[in-house]
């Protein structure tokens, strides 16, 4: 079974195709700038990367010169769009009304547009992309996989906010949480890894990237995450604040006299790390200047560092405990000194890292010492492929 697997942003369209016999990513890219006469792709396959600009001013058009490539004699892929037998969509909020991995129909999508509120730089996207392939590819069985989904295993008592029960009944205000597939990758990877049943396993799993989030995974089920109603919410991230004192945001807008949309703005866009040290929105620019007495720069870091460990912590509270800390998403996977920052906080827990083993970047591997109390291990997370194995699954049931 060959699998597309598409992400699809507002203004971009990220895919893959994914031969799920060997497990082999065939191709791969990105359409950037849709909506503008300069679109471009970038498609990649056999080892070559191919920059080719096309118009595109439409989801509908990108997927349909997207397709056009895996088929392009000059690097085929494929002989024939036949040979795709299923779509898989990364979809980020379904609500309360989906929570799992579903064929897409009228009733998904309707979810999609009831839940872009709580999404707005999101879901529409995604509806786009589903219409889109309808056009191109009619017929082809398509799945979606929610970001939110994997986190509807959270107990109600830890996802219901502190304020009047109405909001929740009235509006679904929750939490909610994100980075699902993610999440669900990386840690059923870490018990193949360890060649453990997951069932037994209490593990902390730490996405960290532009954005980031961490997650309780026991048993194999989500119990707690950082991320809330949207994914603002949680730790603080590169340009996105995390959580804060309400009281704050209504203290800055009357100071300031501005609207809630541009509060928003603020907070998703000019606030994290970058909004502490003023610097570019560049995690790696930001890091480095904090190593070169750039006292916002190293604030900003020092804050991240202990947010991370600090909410690990209430992870391991959730569970009774903790196994093994997963760090994926591409700081996760390699800021080295990132990594050994937040450990270091959490040798009361028993973590003890080996500073050599956490040198490495991007591999799989353990790079906490082998008598650690709490292993640590670096997995670099492929929520494609993830996304590919629930739409073969689900496809596979009807």
């Amino acid at each position: 079974m060959k699998i597309l697997v598409l992400n699809c942003g507002s203004s971009s369209l990220k895919y893959q195709l994914i031969d799920m016999q060997t497990e082999e990513l065939l191709a791969s890219g990105k359409y950037e700038r849709i909506g503008e006469k300069e679109a471009f792709i970038t498609h990649k396959v056999n080892g070559q990367k191919i920059q080719i600009e096309n118009p595109a001013y439409n989801h509908t058009e990108a997927i349909e010169f997207t397709l056009k490539q895996l088929v392009n004699p000059e690097y085929k892929v494929i002989d024939s769009l036949e040979e795709i037998n299923a779509i898989g969509h990364r979809l980020v909020h379904g609500g309360e009304k989906i929570s799992e991995s579903v064929l897409i129909d009228e009733n998904v999508e309707q979810v999609l547009k009831e839940c872009s509120d709580l999404a707005p730089l999101h879901n529409p996207a995604c509806i786009l992309g589903i219409e889109a392939c309808r056009k191109v590819m009619p017929g082809k069985p398509m799945v979606g996989v929610f970001d939110t989904a994997f986190h509807q295993s959270i107990p109600k008592q830890r996802y219901i906010y502190p304020i009047p029960y109405e909001y929740y009944e009235k509006y679904s205000v929750r939490k909610y949480g994100f980075h699902g597939t993610s999440h669900m990758y990386v840690s059923q990877r870490l018990a193949e890894i360890v060649n453990k049943p997951i069932k037994d396993l209490k593990i902390v799993t730490c996405h960290l990237g532009q954005g980031s989030s961490i997650s309780a995974v026991e048993g194999g089920k989500s119990v707690e995450t950082s991320m809330g109603l949207t994914p603002l919410g949680g730790i603080p991230m590169v340009t996105r604040s995390g959580d804060l004192d309400p009281s704050i945001l209504l203290y800055i807008m009357k100071k300031e006299k501005i609207s809630a949309e541009e509060m928003e703005n603020i907070l998703n866009k000019k606030s994290g790390v970058q909004g502490i040290s003023g610097l570019a929105p560049d995690f790696r620019e930001i890091e480095a200047e904090s190593y070169n007495d750039n006292e916002t720069a190293k604030i900003a870091i020092e804050n991240f560092k202990y947010a991370i460990a600090s909410y690990i912590a209430k992870c391991a509270v959730a569970m009774n405990g903790v196994d093994y800390i997963v760090f994926t998403g591409g700081v996760g996977e390699n800021q080295v000194n990132i990594r050994k920052g937040i450990c270091e906080q959490l040798q009361f827990m028993g973590v003890d890292l080996d500073e050599e083993a956490n040198k490495t970047r991007g591999e799989e591997i353990m790079i906490s010492k082998p008598d650690s109390k709490v292993k640590v291990y670096v997995v670099p997370t492929n929520e494609e492929l993830m996304i590919a194995k629930e739409t073969q699954r689900i496809v596979a049931k009807q």
